[in-house]
């Protein structure tokens, strides 16, 4: 009898089709895991710029719109307008200060092609009116 000893052609190319498979679901795995943390990291930058321009915004007289660019990557818009609500379940008589909405948007990712990426903050400011 003739033993045969090793592996057969079959054998070799089934273990590299199975390798090569495993080799592209991994690597797949691997750059949708960049992807997201890229992402993660866009997010985490425009809500800082947001934050910022926000506080900027809240401390600045008088109130009023602003745009610019932060990073080259990051436009921002505030758009500062009059906040309106119901008087009949408030006494304002005696209120010397108006309320404002102040929206910060920040957007990056736009092209030719696509919308991009956009992030909102929205917060109501009380200013005082001068009497």
């Amino acid at each position: 009898m003739n033993k045969q000893q090793g592996f057969s052609l079959l054998e070799i190319l089934i273990a590299f089709s199975i390798l090569a498979l495993s080799l592209g679901i991994l690597l797949n795995i691997f750059a949708s895991g960049v992807n997201t943390a890229i992402t993660a990291e866009d997010y985490t930058t425009a809500v800082q710029i947001a934050q910022n321009k926000m506080a900027a915004i809240t401390i600045a007289t008088p109130l009023q719109d602003e745009s610019g660019v932060e990073n080259d990557k990051y436009h921002w818009q505030v758009v500062v307008t009059p906040y309106e609500f119901n008087p009949e379940k408030m006494d304002l008589t005696e209120l010397s200060a108006s309320l404002y909405k102040v929206t910060v948007t920040v957007s990056w990712d736009e092209d030719e092609h696509s919308e991009g990426r956009q992030l909102q903050l929205t917060t109501l400011k009380l200013f005082a009116s001068t009497v």
